[in-house]
């Protein structure tokens, strides 16, 4: 018996982003399958972890010792603050030094092109080059150079990557969303600055073009720094609590199109 293909775009967020994690432990525990992931910025990392074989109890170590220290080091302020090489070896060290197209679950890592203007998608080569581009805070790191191209963070351009789930082959794209726009007066760095206008940018930008993905999800994470990684376990039990309520949802979602493609 044929099964729909299901995607998950995991979307950006910053720390709030972590969540992804206890929505993985919950489809988990649930058996809901995961054939692939399209990934931006903060997803794209925990997307790539979890994409190379990181198990769930893993990803949560990872989560709960994860801090700003790890990607903190400074260079002269040209093209950006932090330059980017410690978060590479974190993520070549917990990838298990594999390339993309060696991972056990196919991900694309969205990042945005500097110069076009335009969303690229890496599905083979570096994650630890291909993520650091998604993650790119524009202003905050210095942009990643892959083959004489710049690229900055993918939620510039597609916080939620559903329409690259859908590219990758998926039947069913669940979307797990981190990373809305919230009222917030804790604006005291030009690191928060920078965030705080990429929220409220990106927030705007899909309101006008939506997120059509089969299953939405929301962890209500807005209350937590996307910035600080403090926290990580309330924001993981957030991601945990909105994957249970949506459980029915998706599994209705799968039995409907086992109906309509004629499975039983």
């Amino acid at each position: 018996m044929r099964r729909p293909k299901i995607g998950l775009a995991l979307g950006s967020g910053g720390a709030r982003g972590f969540a992804h994690a206890g929505v993985l432990k919950v489809f988990e525990e649930n058996n809901i399958p995961i054939d692939l992931i399209a990934g931006s910025s903060m997803g794209s990392l925990v997307g790539s972890l979890y994409g190379a074989g990181q198990k769930v109890d893993g990803l949560y170590q990872l989560a709960k010792t994860f801090k700003r220290k790890y990607f903190l080091d400074f260079t002269v302020p040209k093209m950006g603050f932090i330059q980017g090489e410690r978060i590479k070896e974190y993520i070549r060290l917990f990838t298990f030094h594999k390339s993309i197209e060696q991972f056990d679950i196919p991900v694309g890592i969205v990042a945005t092109n500097l110069y076009s203007g335009k969303k690229k998608v890496f599905f083979d080569g570096s994650p630890a080059k291909a993520v650091r581009a998604s993650i790119s805070i524009p202003g905050v790191f210095v942009p990643e150079n892959i083959d004489g191209e710049l690229y900055v963070d993918g939620g510039v351009i597609d916080r939620v990557p559903v329409s690259v789930a859908r590219d990758m082959g998926a039947d069913i794209v669940i979307a797990i969303d981190c990373s809305h726009f919230t009222y917030n007066r804790e604006i005291n760095s030009i690191y928060d600055v920078m965030l705080q206008s990429i929220d409220i940018m990106q927030d705007e930008l899909v309101s006008h073009i939506g997120l059509h993905a089969d299953v939405m999800l929301k962890p209500n994470v807005s209350s937590y720094s996307a910035r600080a990684f403090t926290n990580i376990l309330d924001i993981i039990a957030e991601g945990e609590k909105e994957a249970e309520s949506k459980i029915n949802a998706i599994n209705d979602c799968i039995n409907s199109w086992k109906e309509k493609n004629n499975e039983t």
